[in-house]
């Protein structure tokens, strides 16, 4: 397939262009349930004239369907996506992304979706939607499931949409630790509550602060009912995560100055399970806190962590030189600055020799 689309490419360039276009327009759609014509041009930096050119066509075939209140994706439209996604991703070199973070982590799967993150809500929507089918495909009767909380996290729930014949009806889902006391919506209880009402699993909770001093943390850690959970946590087959800027996580729980200088002098630029790495994957500070630990993880069938955007990009390839991931689930403008880091540092190495 390779041969024939760089075939395609080198005798019929426009036609590619074209077939980015319109699939870039047909994807929008479809992350975005129903979408006015100039909301969508807008999102798409296209003018209207030419984005109605383009959906007419789109509706003519039957891949979409124009009411009212704006544009839907029909079931025709969905399974030409999710016939081409193979091609697409080679198209947009997110293929070649994929398998060189794949091959230089020794990593199990890669996905990597188009666009950034952070400049995108679309873009948003679809990395928790990617996050989502990895999440499922992973997952089989009887397992327990622990999940972080985080805005990335908050939308693979939201998107977790199981087929119709799956059973996860003896599945558990538990948070991964404690609560950051933030919004609600992103803590790590609503979050595998959420999920597990999603697909039809049981759920249980775990009721304290993410972050816990000496004496507080000897008093739970005794208390028969955190045991009791705590246990259920440590069994999980599945964790899911996201990966978090250092510094940003030390502000989120509220750490004083003086521990978020000590992080930056150590080197800090990644948090995940409230553990800190510094840029080659070596923890330099945990927090006392009940939940899943790294032994705990490592020992933990599969592994799969959720984040993009650029900024993230330093953040991520931090847990991936620390090495327990199994899946990453990413976008194309973190997978790019990992990939570019990667190449500097083979480029170094060979320097050297």
């Amino acid at each position: 397939m390779r041969n024939i689309l760089e075939m395609q490419k080198q005798l019929l360039p426009d036609l590619m262009e074209i077939l980015k276009k319109r699939h870039t327009i047909l994807h929008q759609i479809m992350l975005s349930d129903v979408i006015g014509r100039r909301t969508l041009a807008l999102s798409l930096n296209m003018t209207e004239r030419v984005l109605r050119a383009e959906t007419d066509l789109l509706k003519a075939q039957g891949l979409i369907e124009i009411e009212n209140i704006g544009m839907r994706i029909s079931d025709s439209g969905r399974k030409l996506l999710e016939d081409m996604e193979p091609i697409v991703k080679e198209i947009f070199g997110l293929a070649n992304l994929e398998e060189k973070i794949r091959k230089a982590f020794g990593l199990r799967k890669v996905v990597v979706i188009p666009g950034d993150w952070e400049t995108s809500p679309l873009t948003k929507r679809e990395l928790g939607l990617a996050g989502a089918k990895a999440l499922l495909g992973a997952m089989r009767g009887g397992d327990v499931v622990a999940v972080t909380g985080g805005t990335t996290m908050a939308e693979v729930a939201e998107q977790l949409n199981p087929p119709a014949n799956a059973a996860f009806k003896q599945n558990w889902f538990v948070p991964a630790r404690g609560g950051l006391g933030e919004s609600l919506e992103i803590q790590a209880n609503t979050i595998a509550s959420g999920m597990a009402k999603r697909v039809g699993a049981g759920y249980r909770l775990l009721h304290v602060p993410d972050l816990l001093g000496k004496e507080a943390y000897q008093s739970l850690v005794h208390d028969p009912n955190i045991q009791d959970i705590v246990s259920t946590i440590r069994q999980a087959r599945i964790v899911v995560h996201g990966i978090g800027d250092a510094t940003e996580m030390a502000r989120r729980r509220k750490l004083d100055t003086a521990m978020i200088e000590d992080l930056q002098k150590d080197g800090a630029v990644a948090e995940s399970f409230g553990y800190y790495f510094d840029k080659e994957g070596v923890v330099v500070h945990k927090m006392l806190t009940l939940g899943l630990r790294l032994e705990d993880i490592r020992k933990t069938d599969t592994v799969i962590g959720i984040a993009g955007g650029k900024s993230k990009a330093k953040a991520i390839h931090a847990v991936l030189q620390f090495g327990h991931e199994d899946i990453l689930v990413t976008d194309e403008a973190a997978a790019m600055d990992i990939v570019s880091e990667l190449e500097q540092k083979e480029k170094q190495q060979n320097s050297v020799i």
